[in-house]
């Protein structure tokens, strides 16, 4: 039997044998990368580049348990917050201070998150984690003394983005991973074998990243050589490979492609004409790629990690079908697999509470109508009390399961995927960009080049009073 934490999960049916091409981001989805050791290398580069502009950056810590996907930064207010798939908050902080339930309900009192207004900032990807340690710990300082240059918190978040785009574009981040791969790659033997049997179905296989050639290179040669049989290597897996992307206005714009003639210089020409299997191009576009291999727009799978880079601007600009990795749904599926019996008996006890509440306030009401009506409510008096205690003993026993629920997969901001009893805006993003999401790219070796992935029966409220 399959994993059920590395199923692929369909929100659109998607019939895999229709697709004739099926493209690949490389970061932390053809490659994973261990999150630790990956953002909190990048945390401490970017750390000391705060560090030389002259902000007091010592005692700074990164704690990859502290942070999750789909959090968002609000820049006016300086917190970090989840958000319900309507916009609504559930849960904030500031600095290391969570919000308290009266404070939260007065902050965002009449607040949506709209992630097109340019006071959210949205955690799309595992990348953002190092910018949330970063975010918290500066804000903290910042709120006790400012930091230099720094007028607001949107100014603080700018600067740590400009500080942490230094540190990708240097390249001494990357010079780092380079020159130790086992401490940062997360292997799959599973990979290869996945994209072979991809390629011997007649799919096309696309390599396009936003990563440079040289890490590109050196990086996939390191995760995937060694699993590539009778000498070849993990270039015999792609017809098109495009480094230097500049996802996502690979997706919406018409930029330049550069043929990479030198490979160990890296030098460019620009190029026209057809792309070419062997080849290594730089930057282009997606209509460049749709026009060259003839598929109609539909017969294009793109897989990535980025809800937005990845899969967003996909699926809204070029209605390619569209597959979002995540790898922390393994851990958020055996959570709530663990929790199956504790979600059971929490469900059954919320619809002893429903029933008490009902009976408490038919009480309450037939009281006020004694009241009003200035007859005898003694009796009615007694019954209502006792019916309130009743509601508030089995309170005290939802409790600590209901608090135990909004802590799986992360005891600070709970499921991935939820946000309180409701989805988590991440999760709706996911459901309306996503037609199949999963944890790692060889979960579709499971089902097979020519799998027909059916979407799940979408559930209404109504559905369990129609199913009594």
């Amino acid at each position: 039997m399959t994993d059920p934490s590395r199923g692929l999960f369909c929100n659109r049916t998607l019939n895999l044998r229709g697709v004739r091409a099926i493209g690949y981001d490389m970061d932390y989805t053809l490659i994973h990368y261990f999150v630790d050791a990956w953002e909190r290398a990048a945390f401490e580069h970017a750390r000391d580049v705060l560090g030389e502009q002259g902000w007091p950056v010592d005692g700074l810590t990164f704690d990859p348990d502290a942070y999750t996907l789909g959090l968002t930064f609000d820049l006016d207010l300086g917190n970090l917050v989840k958000a319900t798939r309507f916009g609504y908050v559930v849960r904030a902080q500031h600095g290391s201070r969570h919000l308290r339930f009266r404070d939260l309900r007065d902050t965002y009192y009449g607040t949506v998150v709209e992630l097109s207004d340019d006071r959210f900032e949205f955690m799309n990807t595992l990348f953002e984690l190092s910018r949330a340690a970063l975010w918290s710990q500066l804000v903290e300082r910042h709120d006790a003394e400012p930091l230099p240059g720094i007028s607001s918190y949107a100014s603080l978040y700018r600067a740590i983005d400009r500080a942490l785009g230094t540190v990708h574009q240097d390249g001494s981040l990357k010079a780092a991973i380079v020159a130790e791969p086992e401490r940062f790659v997360d292997l799959d033997p599973d990979l290869v074998p996945t994209l072979q049997e991809q390629r011997m179905a007649g799919k096309q296989l696309l390599l396009i990243t936003n990563s440079e050639w040289s890490y590109t290179q050196q990086m996939m040669t390191w995760t995937l050589d060694r699993f590539m049989p009778n000498g070849e290597t993990w270039r015999d897996l792609f017809d098109v490979i495009i480094v230097a992307a500049a996802k996502p206005r690979f997706f919406s714009e018409s930029g330049m492609i550069y043929r990479v003639v030198d490979e160990e210089r890296g030098l460019l020409e620009p190029h026209l004409g057809p792309l070419t299997a062997g080849e290594v191009y730089h930057g282009g576009n997606a209509r460049m790629v749709e026009n060259s291999l003839e598929h109609d727009p539909s017969q294009f799978l793109y897989v990535g990690d980025h809800l937005f880079g990845d899969v967003h601007v996909t699926k809204d600009l070029l209605r390619w079908r569209t597959a979002l990795i995540a790898r922390e749904l393994e851990v958020e599926v055996e959570a709530a697999r663990s929790f199956a019996s504790d979600s059971e008996r929490l469900r059954s006890m919320m619809d002893e509470k429903i029933d008490r509440e009902r009976a408490h306030s038919r009480l309450r009401l037939e009281r006020r109508r004694k009241v009003v009506a200035e007859e005898d409510h003694v009796d009615l008096d007694a019954q209502t009390d006792a019916a309130a205690a009743a509601v508030a003993e089995i309170d005290e026993q939802i409790a600590p399961l209901a608090r135990a629920a909004t802590e799986q997969g992360n005891p600070t901001w709970g499921p991935l995927m939820r946000a309180g009893v409701d989805k988590s805006l991440f999760a709706r993003q996911v459901e309306k960009y996503a037609d199949v999401y999963t944890s790692r790219v060889s979960n579709f070796r499971a089902e097979t080049p020519y799998g027909y992935l059916r979407a799940a029966r979408g559930s209404l409220p109504h559905d369990d009073a129609a199913a009594d």
